[in-house]
């Protein structure tokens, strides 16, 4: 039951009472599992291309990049607390007075923490943090080499010290340079330079936190000048937030509302999902995605950035045909002949399951039939080999239509305890990297609204705590899941090399990532 109070509360949230009906019903009724029908291949899904194509492909891109409209779209609003996790735990354990780090390390089965210590000054913040906990302890240098590692990682992490913990990962010093140290967030302009700018114009979005959006505007102003000189190219970057709109509710485990101490409903922020709204407020002829943590030093980014010109000399090509048959399914002339060539590109180019009673269609079904199956959004996604665990990426889906269409599907929506779905996922050959292109415009060169093209269907439903209470949480489907589902997709195999996210401070020490 809700109260007039309720009702005044999500109203002022700009949520409406049907939304909120409907996401309690959703999370009563459980996740509803993706419903695989194979792997994404070699061949089945996934387009391999020799190195004379991929050159063709890129020369395509460059030669239409400045007469576009290209924005690069980076969520950026996670906070680092989660690199630093093994850190806290030494923190919490550690007693320098009683035990080595290696001994420690030994108790706790944590080699995380033996690698950390032993190559402590190839981190790009290690003089950063040593000059601080001098500032702090003027004892520091006095300290035991035990002693001096916990006063290290305090001064890391505490708020009496630099506080890292508190960022978002794209203010941390990702590299270490001859002349400066960087942000992941610096190095995303520089990167941007390389593929995504127009006429010497560079337009990047990023998604962050209301708190963090005064720190990014610090650094912001402290590099552009120098990285405008240094490029030839003027950046222009734009931040927005998670939209208070799409925040979701939860339910207690009797399946009650969940509720904050002073009694109104708990709203939590819905999952990367409801980033699709971010995503449909731009209005560019391309977007590039790409996340704030995959970033390399800038020697090992020229190389690596070709590929997202291979992604979007895709996306173009496959664009520039699609676009070519929509104006001709306009004129009264298109012939049946026309139109089995356009059911072919639907079939072969975009990944889209033709409907068998196609040809029992009259002239003008088929006409609709091929203009709705033709005119959405497309993505082209880069698949890297799966040489890991396999788990999440790109699989054929069947949906509650019994349609079949190519889609990015998280390991939380497979119901791995499905024998029949678990031997897919067995078989799965590549994974995501999150690393694609958008094209949100339709032929006639005007904005598609973006949630026309969700399935609600594919929401995440996960177990939460909250004051020490476990909650069913709700979060909307995911931005490059469920929320692109009806789009049109191409995945192309990419490099290994291209996805190198930094998910411990540890990952900095790869190669990737030092200079």
């Amino acid at each position: 039951m809700l109260s007039e109070k309720d009702i005044q509360y999500i109203e002022s949230k700009g949520i409406t009472i049907i939304q909120v009906r409907k996401q309690i019903e959703r999370i009563k009724s459980g996740m509803s599992y993706s419903n695989l029908t194979a792997a994404a291949n070699i061949g089945n899904g996934i387009e391999s291309y020799n190195e004379h194509e991929i050159q063709n492909l890129v020369n395509l891109y460059e030669t239409k990049q400045n007469s576009l409209n290209i924005v690069k779209f980076v969520p950026a609003s996670g906070a680092a607390t989660r690199m630093f996790k093994f850190l806290f735990e030494f923190l919490n354990h550690f007693n320098p007075k009683k035990e080595t780090v290696e001994s420690y390390a030994k108790t706790y089965n944590d080699n995380l923490i033996k690698t950390f210590i032993s190559r402590l000054e190839d981190f790009p913040f290690y003089n950063e943090i040593v000059s601080k906990a001098k500032a702090i302890n003027p004892n520091f240098e006095k300290l035991s080499k035990q002693e001096s590692y916990l006063e290290f990682v305090k001064t890391m992490l505490h708020d009496n010290g630099l506080n890292y913990s508190f960022f978002p990962k794209g203010l941390l010093p990702f590299h270490k340079y001859e002349a400066e140290i960087v942000t992941a967030f610096h190095e995303h302009l520089l990167e941007s330079t390389l593929y995504a700018s127009t006429n010497n114009k560079a337009d990047l979005h990023f998604t962050v936190s209301e708190k963090h959006h005064p720190y990014f505007n610090s650094e912001l102003n402290k590099i552009n000048d120098k990285l405008e000189q240094k490029t030839n190219a003027i950046f222009n970057v734009s931040f927005s937030y998670q939209k208070k709109e799409t925040e979701t509710l939860a339910l207690t485990a009797n399946n009650d509302i969940c509720r904050n101490e002073d009694d109104s409903i708990l709203f939590r922020p819905a999952g990367h999902g409801a980033l699709l709204e971010n995503l449909n407020d731009l209005n560019s002829d391309l977007i590039f995605i790409k996340n704030i943590d995959n970033i390399v030093v800038f020697n090992k980014n020229k190389k690596l950035s070709e590929y997202k010109k291979l992604i979007a000399g895709v996306l173009i090509q496959a664009q520039e045909q699609a676009f070519s048959f929509l104006h001709k399914l306009d004129e009264e002339s298109v012939t049946e002949e026309n139109m089995l060539s356009m059911a072919m590109f639907l079939s072969k180019k975009m990944n889209v399951s033709i409907l068998d009673e196609f040809d029992d269609l009259s002239s003008e079904k088929k006409k609709q039939y091929l203009k709705e199956k033709l005119n959405r959004p497309i993505r082209v996604c880069g698949m890297v080999k799966n040489e890991g665990e396999p788990g999440g990426g790109p699989f054929w889906v069947k949906d509650k239509n019994d349609e079949i269409s190519l889609q990015i599907v998280e390991f939380a929506q497979i119901d791995i305890e499905n024998v029949e779905q678990a031997e897919i996922v067995k078989n799965a050959t590549h994974f995501n990297p999150t690393d694609l292109v958008c094209g949100t415009k339709n032929y006639k060169g005007e904005k598609f609204n973006l949630l026309d093209f969700v399935d609600s269907e594919a929401a995440f439903i996960t177990i939460k705590t909250q004051n020490g209470v476990d909650i069913k949480a709700l979060e909307l489907p995911g931005l490059w899941n469920g929320s692109m589902a009806y789009w049109n997709t191409i995945f192309v195999e990419i490099p290994v090399e291209t996805f190198n996210p930094v998910k411990t401070v540890n990952d900095l020490l790869k190669p990737e990532h030092q200079a």
